[in-house]
């Protein structure tokens, strides 16, 4: 386990020492390869307790996807338990995790018929669902007769329309108000092999909505006045769900948030816990956020394999683009050394980066930022691990231990 520490310094904040000091903790670590450093990920463990003002922390495992990592912030007071993103990885986890929500519901028979066969796993995992047919679904590959009784929680759609701006938020659920909600939970309870034990409710435009745009002070109005509308409305939705699915079960938990909400989730008195993983590696993308901003714990490192000249160079690899709305804010952005820029049209590649600026030659490495956190470790078998300038070794990723889940 690592150990992580609350550090007393802050030295990313001096990018000119910053990233020289990885690449030469890494310099005999061929690339491309990922860096995960210990005190920027101590600090974001840390900060986010602080953000959380007191409630407990369910850590989003997709945005790690380092089983090394997840289990030390776990041992972390302020974090408990873990969201998962695919059954086959919640059952998993539950191998060493005794609280495993998953985010998301699932259509993996053959994980289901294992969670069916296996009792102390269907103690630890709760499964999410929004509507019978997902029910039908689990009834369909193991009866409620052949298997434990299966915990669940219902998943409820935060998302808002607003007048010109429209549907706003993701689409995650149809249980878009609480009376839909309600009606669901009536009907789990009625039902046989299952128990209602949660809600979750992500706010995905407000956690998932950057709100610091340099030059447009504008749009950053817009954006403020969106999210504070969307606040209002949130609470107010997630208040009625709770007190309605009150009188039909007791929840153990009620979900929500996300890293950029905590804020604003925390101050909602029906939730009982809030959900990050994403500020923990500290992707660029939270650069611009107002209300808080994560040390760059993860970073990747290519190196230069050829000039084909005019001031270009070409890195090895590079195309690891975020999941989101296709943009430019999705792609990785380049570090070190300073000053570096895409080619415009081609931009950030699958087996080549072609990179303007920074004099670069051939052998030298570049070092680039995720937009977010987790899509790099489908990309890498492990990540190198430096404190301080030291390099204190490795942690697999879930693709590095063999694991691959959708």
């Amino acid at each position: 386990m690592i150990a992580l520490p609350r550090p007393a310094a802050t030295p990313w904040d001096a990018p000119e020492s910053w990233w020289p000091g990885l690449l030469a903790a890494t310099a005999d670590l061929d690339a491309p390869l990922g860096v995960l450093e210990l005190d920027a990920l101590a600090w974001n463990a840390h900060d986010t307790v602080r953000r959380a003002a007191g409630l407990p922390i369910r850590l989003a495992t997709k945005s790690l996807r380092v089983r090394e990592a997840v289990e030390s912030v776990l041992a972390l007071p302020g974090w408990s338990g873990v969201l998962a993103y695919s059954l086959a990885e919640a059952l998993w986890l539950a191998e060493t995790v005794d609280d495993v929500v998953l985010g998301y519901p699932t259509a993996d028979r053959a994980a289901l018929a294992r969670l069916a066969l296996d009792a102390a796993a269907a103690a630890r995992i709760t499964l999410m669902v929004d509507s019978i047919t997902q029910l039908d679904l689990i009834d369909a590959v193991a009866p409620p007769r052949s298997r434990p009784e299966l915990r669940v929680a219902l998943d409820l759609d935060l998302s808002i329309h607003l007048p010109v701006l429209g549907h706003l938020g993701v689409r995650r659920s149809p249980l878009t108000d609480p009376e839909a909600a309600v009606r669901l939970g009536r009907e789990i309870a009625m039902r046989p092999g299952f128990r209602l034990v949660g809600l979750m409710g992500y706010e995905a435009q407000v956690a998932g909505v950057v709100d610091r745009y340099a030059g447009n002070p504008a749009y950053e109005r817009v954006i403020a006045a969106v999210k504070r509308r969307s606040i209002a409305e949130v609470h107010e939705r997630r208040a009625a769900a709770v007190a309605g699915l009150a009188q039909i079960a007791e929840l153990e938990f009620v979900n929500g948030g996300g890293t950029g909400s905590l804020e604003s989730t925390v101050d909602d008195a029906s939730v009982t816990e809030v959900t990050s993983g994403s500020g923990l590696f500290g992707g660029h993308l939270f650069d611009r956020y107002r209300t808080f901003r994560p040390a760059p714990a993860a970073s990747f490192v290519l190196p230069v394999v050829r000039v084909p000249g005019d001031g270009v160079a070409t890195a090895e690899g590079g195309g690891w683009i975020a999941s989101g709305p296709i943009g430019p804010d999705r792609r990785p952005l380049p570090v070190w050394p300073p000053g570096l820029e895409y080619e415009p049209r081609e931009q950030a590649g699958e087996v080549q980066t072609p990179l303007r600026g920074g004099g670069l030659r051939v052998g030298d490495r570049v070092v680039l930022r995720h937009a977010k956190s987790g899509e790099p470790a489908e990309r890498l078998a492990a990540y190198a691990l430096v404190r301080g300038g030291v390099l204190e070794g490795g942690a697999p990723t879930y693709r590095g231990e063999g694991r691959t889940f959708s």
